[in-house]
């Protein structure tokens, strides 16, 4: 089935061909030489790395550093992990971060206030078409706030801002609504809606599957590859609203073959494994509506208040997507697994924010591994609870109850199952 279209932003991705890439360097036992090989008392040079690399080394440093640690982001166009460091009285975390090949900045927000100032934005302005995380480039909670945000609920969210202190917050105006994905259309059909397939798995009883949005549940348990066509797949579990928007469907055939890759249409990028995202890092996202699209990661551990409740822990964009997109992958240019669209506001002509599901948190819920088999969920979702160590917000606004796997349907992919024919990623 064709894609309608490709956004004027067209990502570079499509272009070229994809190698998938392997596990991580471990960063921290070279640390104390710098690249260019001088000694440990010199100052170390901050380190060239891919994004997955810097999240790796964000994700020990925020250990190490303690509560000196303060975020962190991914500087593309240097290839820098900056790291956000409270200054104390041991200036020794400074020098540890530096050795470690991080670009070091001081900042005066500690992550503990900031984490102190998204459970005071979770229990005064929990507001339909509202959302936070933090920004470890300006070292603030970033709110944003719909165009339905207005009178007295826009002074509310305003007055609360202004409580957390100088510094600490800034809202943003967004012009479009903030909501799922799903809608009525022709691809991935239930209920009369529809979404796309995040990322083929293998269940823990080892039978295919597939992972979507949990809200595209909502429109029924039973879906098909074609509008009014046969039921090709059946929700397993579901989560939405709450600690995520994410769903578990399980493939009616037992002998499908469910690929670790993502359809582009004229190629295929093949999926090595789940990673974590990395606020500056540049992403794609694939989905029914709109084909594929680039962007950036702008904060980690969002909560977002749509109209159906509050969801906890995504990933928030600004690349864009449309109704009919929901569930869909979001991955990298070497073909590591990061997200599922969740919602957002705008579209692929104004832009806007987009929120996604976290790949690793979805598939320690459900148990799951991503392809027909191959690393254990230990090695694909272990970082799952890390994002939100690293960037705060995830203290957010957590609410709602789940939807279960009962009376819940999930979407599937544009190319889904035709016969025993291979499932595709879309």
């Amino acid at each position: 089935m064709s894609h309608k279209r490709i956004p004027k932003r067209k990502a570079a991705i499509a272009a070229g061909s994809v190698v998938a890439l392997g596990a991580a360097a471990i960063l921290l036992p070279n640390a104390n030489a710098s690249q260019d090989g001088a000694s440990d008392g010199a100052a170390a040079a901050p380190r060239t790395l891919k994004a997955t690399d810097a999240s790796d080394l964000a994700s020990q440093l925020a250990g190490l550093l303690g509560d000196a640690f303060a975020g962190s982001y991914y500087d593309g166009d240097k290839q820098q992990l900056v790291v956000n460091v409270v200054p104390g009285d041991d200036n020794n975390v400074i020098v540890l971060a530096e050795k470690a090949g991080a670009a070091v900045r001081e900042v005066d927000n500690s992550m503990a206030e900031l984490e102190a100032g998204a459970r005071t934005l979770k229990a005064r302005a929990t507001i339909p078409g509202t959302s936070w995380a933090v920004d470890p480039r300006t070292n603030k909670i970033l709110v944003t706030a719909d165009s339905t945000v207005t009178g007295d609920e826009w002074d509310r969210l305003e007055s609360t801002v202004r409580s957390l202190g100088p510094g600490m917050a800034t809202v943003k105006k967004s012009a479009g609504t903030f909501k799922t994905f799903a809608s009525g259309g022709d691809a991935i059909f239930a209920g009369g809606s529809r979404c796309s397939l995040g990322f083929n798995v293998t269940a823990g009883d080892g039978s295919p599957a597939f992972l979507t949005a949990g809200h595209c549940a909502l429109a029924g348990d039973r879906w098909s590859d074609s509008q009014g066509g046969q039921p090709i797949a059946t929700v397993d579990q579901a989560v939405f609203p709450g600690e995520g928007d994410f769903a578990l469907v399980r493939y009616d055939d037992p002998a499908t073959r469910a690929p670790g890759e993502v359809d582009l249409g004229d190629q295929t990028v093949p999926v090595s494994r789940a990673a974590e995202a990395t606020v500056g890092q540049e992403v794609f996202r694939m989905g029914s509506t709109t084909g594929l699209a680039d962007g950036r990661v702008l904060g980690l551990n969002a909560t977002v208040n749509y109209p159906e409740g509050t969801v906890t822990g995504l990933i928030q964009t600004d690349v864009c997507a449309e109704p009919g997109d929901s569930g869909g992958s979001m991955f990298t240019r070497d073909g590591l697994a990061i997200g599922l669209t969740s919602g957002g506001s705008g579209d692929c002509t104004v832009g806007g924010e987009t929120f996604f599901q976290p790949v690793t948190t979805a598939l320690a819920a459900v148990g799951a591994t991503l392809g027909a088999g191959g690393a254990g969920a230990g090695d694909q979702a272990g970082a799952g609870e890390e994002a939100g160590g690293q960037e705060a917000g995830g203290e957010g606004a957590g609410a709602g109850d789940q939807a279960g796997g009962e009376g819940a349907g999930a979407g599937a992919g544009q190319d889904a199952v035709e016969g025993s024919g291979p499932a595709r990623s879309h």
